[in-house]
């Protein structure tokens, strides 16, 4: 019996340490969003080019350049609680990881507003996972994204979504304010 429990706590953290922010285990909360907020609701979509995000940057939002190594990703932070504490943070660097849709890395708590927190992402979007906390920049798989809660949206990538699916590996991405 020792044995058997000494088997599956190891198991346990293993499970736990290999979930990622790619490949995390949906949300126990709820099967799918189930009546909860997902990330299309209110948001400014665009359809006509399946290239680029599915999300419009907010007009008048926060230019920003993420560098991973020499490939610059351009983005636009919105105008939620969580976005401008990561703007008050910049320049800021940012470790991430390649994972099945997105790039992903622990950062640092920030402030969310209850309201701003959903379920799913839009190709394109940046995002802050509340759960661990994870800043992720999700560019596939949003049809499917609706079983991953506790996300925030917090800004968009401005450049066809294949600049940065294209990328593989880890990276220390600097985030810094566009010129």
């Amino acid at each position: 019996m020792k044995t058997t429990h000494l088997l599956i706590i190891p198991t346990i953290i293993a499970a736990m340490i290999l979930s990622g922010c790619g490949d995390k285990a949906a949300s126990s909360k709820t099967e799918e969003a189930g009546g909860s907020r997902v990330a299309s609701d209110s948001a400014d979509i665009q359809n006509e080019d399946k290239t680029m995000p599915t999300r419009k940057p907010m007009e008048g939002g926060t230019k920003i350049n993420m560098y991973f190594g020499d490939t610059v990703i351009p983005g636009v932070l919105n105008d939620s609680e969580t976005a401008k504490a990561l703007i008050e943070k910049l320049p800021y660097t940012q470790k991430v990881s390649r994972y099945s849709h997105d790039f992903c890395g622990v950062t640092e708590t920030l402030p969310v507003n209850e309201n701003d927190v959903h379920y799913g992402w839009l190709n394109g979007d940046i995002d802050y996972a509340t759960d661990a906390p994870y800043f992720t920049i999700l560019f596939e798989d949003e049809e499917v994204s609706e079983k991953y809660g506790y996300q925030v949206n917090i800004g968009v990538i401005t450049c066809p979504l294949e600049k940065i699916s294209s990328l593989e590996g880890n990276f220390d991405v600097r985030i810094e304010l566009a010129q």
